[in-house]
């Protein structure tokens, strides 16, 4: 499995979900772009990592690539907007 962000592992916990109503499978490999370290509501780590960091639970990481339309690609980490 790919998945761009490892935040909480919600994601990779629904794709696993989805994967085993099909059957189950021998072996599963995750591979992330980054990793959100300490941040996990399910016991998830992957098996490949571009980058990993250190968030706070108040920031949002965004991932940017160029074949989406963006002029590079680029990681940025912002706080997130309070209300």
């Amino acid at each position: 499995m790919v998945d761009d962000v490892l935040y909480k592992g919600r994601s990779v916990r629904a794709a696993m979900d989805a994967m085993i109503a099909f059957g189950r499978p021998q072996k599963v490999e995750l591979m992330v772009l980054i990793d959100r370290k300490f941040t996990r509501d399910f016991p998830i780590q992957p098996d490949y990592c571009g980058r990993q960091v250190n968030t706070l639970e108040s920031q949002y990481v965004s991932v940017e690539w160029q074949s989406r339309g963006f002029e590079e690609d680029a990681i940025w980490i912002t706080e997130k907007e309070s209300n």
